[in-house]
């Protein structure tokens, strides 16, 4: 398996998840933006570089990204004015929230073996 098909696989998850909690805003893959794609394609490869990682880590490292694109804290996502409001310390996000990265973590364990 090729690191960009589990990438996929994780976003999917992850929509689907985001759909159980009424939040609609999630792209298919085939439909994601680039910078999505590229952004989970980082979040397998640290998970790839790092296979202790933990869930608080993972978001660590996603907000970090995030800011260094020029993302800022808001209340309300929004692409354009690249406002996020998970951009916060892992323990000051909400439950639902907290889980997207624990379930980056068990997918990533259940397939980094299979990883080319």
């Amino acid at each position: 398996m090729k690191i960009e098909e589990l990438a996929r696989i994780i976003h999917e998850v992850n929509r689907l998840y985001c759909m159980s909690h009424m939040d609609m805003s999630q792209l298919p893959w085939s439909r994601a933006p680039e910078w999505q794609k590229e952004s989970m394609i980082a979040g397998v490869i640290l998970h790839l570089e790092d296979e202790d990682i933990t869930a608080e880590k993972s978001h660590e490292s996603w907000m970090a990204r995030k800011v260094n694109e020029g993302w800022v804290y808001g209340e309300i996502k929004d692409v354009e004015k690249k406002t996020h409001p998970d951009l916060v310390p892992f323990d000051q996000l909400p439950e639902e929230e907290r889980f997207k990265d624990t379930i980056v973590k068990t997918i990533m364990d259940l397939f980094r073996s299979q990883v080319e």
